[in-house]
């Protein structure tokens, strides 16, 4: 659960304290520029934050839990797009059309931060830093999409995959190297398009050679450098 904040310090995982902060602004100043945030939730597991086609007119971060966004093809086939976490802005693809192109689902009890995007949008041009954040953000979004587009093994796709959830973490100091996935195998398998038992087959092979341990949805980062070193071609970093 994140640290909530008070009236004039931002919440522990908000995705715009640090900009803000920097350019010299605090809740206060916020409230009076009116960009007001609203606490929205929470959303139960399975329960949707928007679905595809809806009207977009405010941005959504993530307070608390974990959701996924995903469409469904003609044949009633899902593809998982993404998972969002504690920090992560969800929705920003709606921006160009102005209605959102996929769905989003809370994968556990969810919370939203969310705030006007005409507001925001206003404010940036008052907040350069504010300006190049959201362009950082939709930047990340399209990123993390497009790593796995490669012709990358099933070994390495994963490898990639618990590496950079386990940085998503750490960049909202949070524990790092262990964590609770909330996304069931199934999802991972779907969105790092793989088969439902290569993952479980992959994950089995990591665990026989030590490098982390499972227990149901718990991981634990055992031998970091085997993994990094895996998911260097995917990552490239």
């Amino acid at each position: 659960m994140a640290d909530d904040g008070d009236a004039l310090n931002f919440c522990s995982t908000c995705a715009f304290s640090a900009v803000c902060i920097g350019n010299g602004y605090d809740k206060d100043h916020l409230r009076e520029l009116h960009v007001l945030v609203e606490h929205v939730g929470p959303f139960a597991e399975g329960e949707h934050l928007f679905r595809e086609g809806d009207d977009f007119n405010s941005i959504a971060a993530v307070r608390s839990g974990t959701a996924k966004t995903y469409v469904t093809d003609t044949q009633g086939r899902e593809q998982v797009l993404g998972f969002f976490l504690p920090g992560d802005v969800i929705g920003l693809s709606a921006i160009s059309e102005s209605r959102y192109p996929c769905n989003a689902v809370a994968l556990d009890r969810v919370l939203l931060c969310r705030f006007s995007f005409p507001n925001i949008a206003a404010l940036a041009t008052r907040m350069p830093g504010l300006q190049q954040h959201l362009f950082r953000l939709l930047s990340q979004d399209i990123g993390r999409a497009a790593l796995l587009a490669g012709n990358f093994s099933a070994d390495e796709r994963m490898a990639a995959f618990l590496m950079q959830l386990s940085r998503r973490y750490a960049s909202r100091g949070l524990e790092d190297g262990h964590f609770r996935v909330a996304m069931t195998r199934t999802d991972i398998a779907n969105y790092l398009r793989l088969a439902p038992e290569t993952v479980s087959r992959v994950l089995r092979r990591f665990q026989d050679n030590e490098w982390i341990r499972v227990e149901r949805r718990e991981i634990g980062l055992l031998k970091r450098d085997s993994l990094e070193t895996l998911a260097r071609a995917v990552l490239r970093a």
